[in-house]
């Protein structure tokens, strides 16, 4: 028997369907990161975090295991209660470190994780609860400032929200300070974030990284393809795109296409055919990287206040702790 989907499941699809024909009628033609993790485009980013060539896993785990403590004092100083707000939250790897620091301490705290996909948000509250006795938990599906209203209505107790793994850095610039511009306005003062950067560097390990020699990052962008095809019935040929990475070490954007290798047209039924000139690309996503000043820069000018910076040994990545001004 089918199953029934749920209002919640059509808007999504709605949505989904939506934002992927907005994307691909553009000029030029572009498709949205957000959409990468279905089940599929979880466990290959499971599989990109493992890579010797992603080093920002191995960077910023290093913070929270070796400095959770440190983390933990600054978040507890007030001594007061507070909600722990996760955005993006993944799997949890490393900030369970953080948790688990918070739980030794006793302190009263509720975790809310809030992520895109639902299969993430099940696992956690499944799993952490076994980990972490006596953790509160609520797991939050959707998009992070839909979410971040939800948890914030839960209680009136301050809030700390974690933006680790170089989300931001997900974004243009401009949409950076946009983003956490409306961040800090959802907030109260006295609210802490703790938000990862992945910092310039090297530009050959930064670009290795996204065009790793074993093409998970490539399987994981042409995933998106399987899954348009898939979900809305279009018929890409996925052997007809190739993933292609490139850096710019001057502003510090590491950007990924999909090229199409020919001229091709792909259909979507419900819809007019879309068109592919032969080497046409099509956006997938940014990685921005960023020097000290400029993250500096962006907490004056988005209303934070900058109390600490949190670095790997190598320097390669920093957690900024931000107090709303």
């Amino acid at each position: 028997m089918d199953t029934i989907k749920s209002e919640e499941q059509v808007i999504t699809m709605t949505q989904f369907r939506k934002d992927i024909l907005t994307g691909l009628q553009a000029s030029p033609k572009f498709l949205q990161a957000k959409y990468f993790y279905d089940h599929q485009g979880d466990l290959l980013f499971q599989q990109i975090m493992k890579m010797d060539e992603y080093y920002l896993t191995d960077a910023e785990m290093g913070i929270f295991l070796n400095q959770s403590g440190d983390i933990a004092a600054m978040i507890s100083a007030e001594n007061t209660p507070f909600d722990l707000i996760e955005l993006g939250a993944g799997d949890a790897t490393k900030s369970i470190h953080l948790l688990q620091e918070l739980r030794e301490r006793e302190l009263e705290f509720s975790y809310l994780p809030i992520d895109i996909s639902a299969n993430v948000i099940r696992h956690l509250e499944e799993v952490l609860p076994l980990q972490l006795p006596g953790l509160a938990i609520k797991g939050l599906n959707g998009d992070y400032f839909k979410m971040l209203d939800k948890g914030i209505a839960l209680s009136n107790r301050r809030k700390v929200v974690l933006f680790m793994g170089a989300n931001i850095g997900n974004m243009h610039m401009e949409e950076a300070m946009a983003f956490c511009r409306s961040l800090k306005e959802h907030l109260s003062t006295g609210d802490m974030l703790v938000i990862g950067f992945d910092l310039k560097k090297d530009p050959k390990q930064i670009l290795a990284a996204y065009n790793d020699a074993q093409g998970i990052t490539a399987a994981f962008n042409l995933n998106l393809l399987s899954r348009i095809n898939r979900e809305l019935g279009a018929d890409f040929d996925l052997k007809s795109f190739e993933h292609y990475a490139c850096y710019d070490p001057e502003s510090g954007a590491c950007k990924s296409f999909l090229i199409s290798e020919k001229e091709q047209v792909v259909h979507i039924p419900g819809e007019s055919a879309i068109s592919f000139g032969a080497y046409e690309p099509v956006y997938m996503e940014i990685s921005q990287k960023y020097s000290l000043k400029e993250i500096e820069a962006m907490a004056r000018a988005t209303g934070f206040l900058s109390k600490h910076l949190f670095f790997d040994e190598h320097k390669y990545f920093v957690d900024a702790v931000w107090i709303v001004d």
